[in-house]
């Protein structure tokens, strides 16, 4: 039997900053050593390209035109993608902290995560001020906030503090993007300068542009504190602003010096020539974040750019001594930092100013240089070259796993983890000395069993465990149960102990996070080895006093159907898998299904409900098709049917699950259509029906649950599914039809 490849050490990159991403797409285009795996942590499933930030302000851009999709990136790449946000960092242990999950460890690590400006220098700023850094989280308040500043009477006040490059880019866009609205522009620097740094010919440009766009300019103007409504300088003025965007210095994130790794004083990680922290071998950084102790320079993504294929480069070499039982210390490429660049500084309506050295010229021209060499960076992430390398195999002398024993996880890597797990979730996770294999089941009254199990839809075994118990408790939750236990049975990728133990903590993490939420203790299980991670839980479940499971086909005439989630997820997926999906409709479609239906089922429990099930691998068509009996039909409203974002998008192209032919043949005879010539779909402006009932026989996973009740309790029981923050919808209603039809009529 040949060898699976067998995973034996983890190169962890943080942030999704320039940097990362090229070297993320160097390291891809050659194999690696065999056993290395690659993850990318960042909080976004989409990283900016600052360089076109003022265009996307401004409305040049759309979002898609200057954003990286680093979910769509790292599956080019064969690098396991973590959407979470780290909060701490322990590189003795080699461990990152991350907010609400499980702890990340690693064996080499590199950090690129850019900078914020230092809000907390000047008291107030935190709490009535709209940082520019993180980009992500800028762009999004400036998007809530532009229909109240564009539409407000009288004017409003918008400063932007920092009148450096940023800040001067930053208040033309806006001052562009809102040229026909009444709005009074501020722009502040603590120098007695415009551009600092800059030549004289180049702020001669940007003093013209902010003049031709109405922006009043204060300098020496150094904010001392930031009040609601009011900006207090150091020389005792005060300026009325109603918003405020901070564009200065910039400064670390806290945990980076908390580490205990030399840092500057700003708290950026130093680091040699190589990139490699001045203490730690196995930690680079790049970007913003690192502090290049050989060669100090400004925070500029000129530098970043530069620095992405060295990093890959030398992240390449640190996994190869590594492979080699060496420390990654000697052979690594230097990085010096080029003394002169051409810096861009954008001036609102597609003008822009260039600088190198004593050279300057501005003008429309300079904007499309500008524009040119932005675009061809994106074109790099967003036309990626198609990838027919294997993956590593396993080295010749590695002896393919023999089975014995069902390939058992070792006993040390699953009693570290149990132990671990039993610290974080004391209620709800056996200690190892408690664990046996057999285990007692409590249950108070009538019991109910139901067994699920999911092969990964995305590579990050947290999210996954999470999503495989949601998914297991929902059968419970159709059936009127409360969950009372749960047993898991997990298959590891081949990986050495260490490798097992970290994977395994991850998955029975995510579902324990999951569990607890539903006060469902996990009993015990089952874990091994295979080629691929698999998940599959038994779930254990106990019926109220006096009440028999909830039927699926107790439906009677005049029921109307509700139904608690929208439907897409077996088409998202797919398109994932081709590369075709945007990461924020992934990262929506993750979110509904890590959610689950415990909210509801407990909102249900009060509600005279005669029929339940959940929507799940027959897709809506054929699990409605189970709740069916002869002589009872359905009619459902296809515009009202819910879907998620980009699910009628990706449907309309002809893309499908591999499921969805085998639910058309089974359930697709039912189904009759009716409709209108020309009608749409209210939900998806555009897309054609047909797309939308390609969706009907979706195959979900973590779907919704899929209700009948009488019509005069349906009306409470949506409001109440509503007001909890549910997108449930009225869908249809149960009809006399002597061959149990499902009538799909459009309004």
């Amino acid at each position: 039997m040949r060898a699976a490849p067998e995973w034996q050490r983890d190169l962890v990159l943080v942030g999704g900053g320039h940097a990362h991403v090229l070297a993320i797409r160097r390291l891809a285009m050659r194999a690696l050593p065999a056993g290395s795996r690659v993850s990318l942590i960042s909080p976004d499933s989409h990283t900016p390209y600052s360089g076109m930030l003022p265009g996307l302000v401004a409305g040049h851009y759309r979002f898609e035109d200057c954003h990286i999709d680093l979910r769509r990136l790292c599956d080019w790449a064969g690098v396991r993608f973590l959407q979470a946000r780290v909060q701490a960092w322990d590189p003795a242990a080699r461990r990152l902290q991350l907010i609400g999950r499980a702890d990340v460890e690693y064996d080499l690590l590199s950090l690129d995560i850019g900078s914020e400006p230092s809000l907390d220098a000047v008291p107030g700023a935190r709490e009535h001020a709209v940082a520019v850094k993180p980009v992500a989280d800028f762009f999004g308040r400036w998007q809530q906030s532009l229909p109240h500043v564009a539409d407000a009477l009288p004017a409003k006040e918008v400063a932007v503090v920092g009148a450096g490059a940023g800040g001067v880019e930053l208040v033309l866009a806006m001052a562009h993007r809102l040229a026909q609205r009444s709005v009074r522009w501020h722009l502040l620097g603590r120098s007695a300068e415009l551009l600092p740094g800059y030549s004289s010919r180049a702020r001669l440009w940007a003093e013209r542009a902010l003049a031709q766009a109405g922006v009043q300019v204060h300098l020496g103007a150094a904010v001392a504190k930031a009040q609601e409504g009011l900006l207090r300088l150091e020389d005792g003025r005060s300026l009325k602003v109603d918003e405020a965007y901070w564009c200065t210095a910039a400064g670390a994130a806290p945990w980076v010096a908390e580490a205990g790794l030399p840092c500057d004083d700003g708290g950026f990680l130093s680091v040699q020539p190589s990139l490699q922290s001045l203490q730690d071998a196995r930690v680079f950084a790049a970007g913003d974040i690192a502090h290049l102790a050989h060669a100090p320079c400004p925070k500029s993504g000129v530098y970043a750019v530069r620095q992405g294929p060295i990093l890959g480069a030398n992240l390449r070499r640190a996994l190869e001594s590594l492979a080699q039982g060496q420390e990654p210390a000697a052979g690594l490429r230097r990085y010096v930092p080029q003394k002169r660049f051409l810096s861009i500084v954008s001036l609102g309506d597609q003008q822009a100013v260039a600088q190198r050295g004593p050279w300057a010229l501005g003008g429309a021209r300079v904007w499309g240089w500008k524009d040119r060499i932005d675009r061809r960076f994106m074109r790099l992430f967003s036309d990626l070259p198609p990838r027919q390398m294997a993956p590593p195999a396993a080295p010749a002398e590695q002896q393919a796993p023999c089975g014995g024993c069902g390939a058992k996880v070792g006993a040390d890597a699953l009693g570290s983890v149990l132990s671990a797990l039993h610290s974080r979730w004391p209620q709800h996770a056996l200690a190892h000395s408690e664990r046996g294999d057999v285990s007692a089941l409590r249950l108070s009254g009538p019991g109910l069993q139901s067994i699920d199990s999911l092969r990964p839809m995305i590579d990050d075994p947290w999210r996954m465990g999470r999503i495989a118990a949601q998914h297991a408790l929902s059968d419970l939750y159709a059936a009127g149960a409360v969950p009372a236990s749960a047993l898991a049975h997990v298959v590891l990728p081949f990986s050495r102990p260490r490798m097992q133990r970290r994977e395994l903590s991850q998955v029975l993490d995510g579902m324990l996070s999951a569990l607890a939420q539903a006060d469902c203790p996990l009993l015990g299980g089952h874990s091994l080895q295979g080629p691929e991670l698999q998940l599959g839980l038994v779930v254990n479940g106990c019926l109220p006093p006096g009440q028999a499971p909830r039927s699926k086909s107790g439906g009677q005439a005049g029921d109307r159907l509700i139904l608690t989630r929208p439907l897409g997820t077996g088409v998202i997926f797919a398109a994932a898998m081709q590369g075709r999906a945007d990461g924020r409709v992934v990262e929506g479609a993750l979110r509904q299904m890590e959610q689950g239906n415990g909210v509801a089922a407990a909102i249900l429990a009060k509600h005279p409900l005669r029929a339940c099930t959940d929507v799940t691998g027959f897709g809506l068509l054929g699990h409605l098709r189970e709740m069916l009996r002869p002589g009872l039909g359905a009619r459902l409203w296809g515009a009202r049917i819910p879907l998620l974002e980009g699910a009628a998008e990706l449907s309309a192209q002809g893309l499908r699950s591999t499921a969805w032919e085998a639910n058309m043949a089974a359930a697709g005879r039912w189904v009759l259509e009716e409709a209108a010539a020309g009608t749409k779909p209210g939900h998806s402006p555009g897309a054609p029906r047909s797309a939308v009932m390609d969706l009907l026989f979706d195959p979900q996973t973590g779907g919704g649950l899929l209700l009948a009740l009488p019509e005069q309790a349906s009306g409470a029981c949506l409001q109440a599914l509503q007001d909890a923050g549910l997108p449930a919808a009225e869908v249809g209603l149960l009809e006399n039809d002597t061959d149990a039809r499902i009538r799909v009529l459009w309004d």
